[in-house]
């Protein structure tokens, strides 16, 4: 499993000096990914890759991309993840790690198109002091930089590190199922290098870019492995990254990618009954942890397990 050109986008973007909004890291930044997307064969979302605007005195900037599908006059999906961070950080997890993966599926997706064309779209403006408001770069985006409908958004973030729970290291979460009924896909066994939890939402909230997506009633899903203890410090540098798991995530983002270019996602909004994945993803991967317990039953026990989840397992 090749993680060389992974390894290499996270060094690149994860410098000491950070990539605050205003600082000569987050230009660097820019330009590196305005190069990168050129230098993938993608096309501009527009005239440039970089769409610059201004907000509350600040310079903000999304990059973005465009990988052709082969049905040009299909709606697009959306696959994103913000550049910025929170202060002058690494930010290897947060973000460079998920910056790395959609470049790496971007890659795929421009040798082998899928049916929908995919706007890689490298937000700026997720963190606080922008975080949630109109200078948040996919709200920004979404209101005012946006070319037409969108099909379904896939949202990355926090991506590059182990859950730091022993025995479920490889585990990625998924949100947003429920957002569409074409969208419950039973992902058990299609990787050998991560695991997927399913796991609604509203449990965790809109924690980064998909928020504009649901709040617009858009289907979407979220790809994260959570929190640890490196989120928002400077100890989140490179050299604690998995990148033998940020490539099988790779692969798996670039399966859902495909599968949902060829997806109606006729709705209703919200109307994705995920309960039996959700519970099966439980047993299979938390069972030793909940010590024998009774499986759990219906939406009480997810419920029941998820405030367990938050509170004894540190998730």
């Amino acid at each position: 499993m090749n993680t060389h050109a992974l390894r290499h986008d996270v060094i690149t973007l994860a410098t000491a000096a950070g990539r605050m909004v205003g600082t000569a890291g987050h230009e660097q930044a820019r330009g590196y990914l305005a190069e990168r997307l050129a230098g993938l064969g993608l096309d501009p979302y527009g005239e440039r890759f970089e769409l610059p605007y201004a907000a509350s005195g600040a310079r903000l900037c999304n990059v973005i991309g465009v990988a052709p599908g082969t049905q040009p006059e299909l709606a697009p999906i959306v696959l994103a993840a913000h550049y910025d961070t929170c202060g002058p950080l690494p930010g290897a997890d947060d973000n460079a790690a998920a910056i790395a993966i959609a470049l790496r599926v971007a890659e795929q997706l421009r040798a082998e198109p899928a049916p929908r064309g995919v706007v890689i779209a490298l937000f700026d403006g997720e963190e606080p002091p922008h975080y949630l408001s109109p200078a948040m770069g996919s709200i920004h985006w979404y209101h005012h930089q946006r070319r037409g409908p969108v099909h379904c958004a896939v949202v990355l973030d926090l991506v590059g590190h182990d859950v730091p729970v022993p025995g479920i290291e490889d585990l990625v979460f998924v949100t947003g199922m429920e957002s569409d009924p074409e969208l419950v896909i039973d992902l058990a066994g299609v990787s050998d290098s991560v695991r997927v939890q399913p796991v609604l939402n509203r449990y965790v909230g809109d924690l980064s870019d998909h928020h504009v997506f649901r709040a617009h009633e858009r289907p979407f899903l979220f790809l994260s492995c959570g929190r640890w203890q490196h989120y928002h410090m400077p100890t989140d540098t490179p050299d604690r990254l998995n990148y033998a798991k940020m490539a099988g995530i790779a692969e798996l983002v670039e399966l859902l990618v495909r599968r949902v270019s060829a997806a109606q996602l006729s709705g209703p909004f919200e109307g994705g009954d995920t309960l039996a994945l959700e519970l099966a993803g439980v047993e299979r991967h938390f069972g030793k942890l909940l010590g024998g317990a009774a499986k759990l039953v219906g939406r009480r026990g997810v419920d029941a397990f998820v405030k367990l989840a938050m509170g004894g397992f540190g998730l």
